[in-house]
């Protein structure tokens, strides 16, 4: 699989809300910096992170565009976040099924052809405007 295939199949794997195939693609001490947030190591760590978020988030990811460098072992994707805010996050405002859009990126490290890390962007100001 390619590094584009590979950044593919991990959205795919997410919109389907498929976190076995979806955690499958992690090394197992993947680093996952979270956007505005810390950086968590280790594929347990990611998986109840993803747990968080799947209770508190409703979202599917279009326009999915990936990059990469040339010997595969770098990644960037560039897509849009459609989602719906369905339980409180801690520290942020009350979850009354609102939605959203905004655009997003990740930026990816690839190691024996898996994921080893992955870093997430999106404009925090502009998602709590959308919800709040």
């Amino acid at each position: 699989m390619t590094t584009t295939e590979l950044i593919h199949a991990y959205y795919a794997a997410f919109n389907a809300h498929d976190m076995p195939a979806f955690l499958a693609l992690l090394c197992d001490d993947v680093v996952h910096d979270i956007n505005q947030g810390m950086r968590e190591t280790g594929k347990p760590a990611f998986s109840a992170f993803m747990d968080k978020m799947s209770r508190c988030y409703k979202e599917r990811l279009s326009d999915i565009v990936v990059m990469t460098n040339g010997d595969g072992s770098r990644a960037a994707a560039e897509f849009v976040v459609h989602g719906q805010y369905l339980v409180d996050d801690e520290g942020l405002p009350p979850a009354t099924g609102q939605t959203y859009e905004l655009p997003a990126g990740a930026f990816f490290e690839i190691r024996n052809g898996k994921i080893a890390r992955v870093t997430n962007y999106y404009n925090l100001m502009d998602w709590i405007a959308q919800v709040d």
